[in-house]
């Protein structure tokens, strides 16, 4: 098995443990300010964006410093799939709890699965085709963006819409 397809399983595997722990970790912590950065703090879908984007963004770091000189393009892979992957969330949940009228936990924790899974083949496909590699500074700089978004509308969500917590 060649080295991107191991390390990109390994992605998927990290992915889905860290994002199904961070869905905990800001009640488990006693609220710590901090954590509440990377965890989700309520049911929000906003916050559960959160559970892909940050463990992504994570493994990234690892990724691309293991991959980087076999796979040039790894960087823009990357960023890529970090942004579909979160993207992902809001329309595959909107999408079918508009279809049905109501949301389920089972699709929910699909959704999720489904996002990991569609960011980990955009990385795997990406870093080999090199199709996004000339978009590689703007795919960075909203990976940064959105991060600082996070990180913000943890302590000052907007109202309404996908920041309002539903319990």
């Amino acid at each position: 098995m060649n080295p991107l397809k191991r390390y990109t399983i390994a992605g998927v595997l990290f992915t889905l443990t860290v994002g199904t722990l961070l869905h905990f970790t800001y009640e488990w912590s006693g609220c710590n300010v901090l954590v509440s950065i990377v965890s989700a703090v309520n049911e929000s879908v906003w916050e559960h964006m959160k559970l892909i984007f940050f463990p992504i963004l994570f493994c990234s770091f690892y990724l691309n410093r293991k991959l980087k000189k076999d796979y040039p393009c790894i960087s823009s892979a990357l960023n890529f799939s970090i942004l579909l992957g979160t993207l992902l969330i809001p329309v595959i949940f909107y999408t079918y709890s508009g279809i049905l009228g109501y949301n389920t936990l089972v699709l929910d924790i699909g959704t999720f699965f489904i996002s990991v899974l569609a960011a980990f083949y955009a990385v795997y496909k990406l870093a080999l085709s090199c199709q996004l590699q000339r978009f590689r500074i703007p795919l960075g700089l909203a990976v940064i963006l959105l991060a600082v978004c996070f990180t913000v509308f943890t302590f000052a969500p907007p109202s309404g819409g996908i920041f309002t917590d539903p319990t």
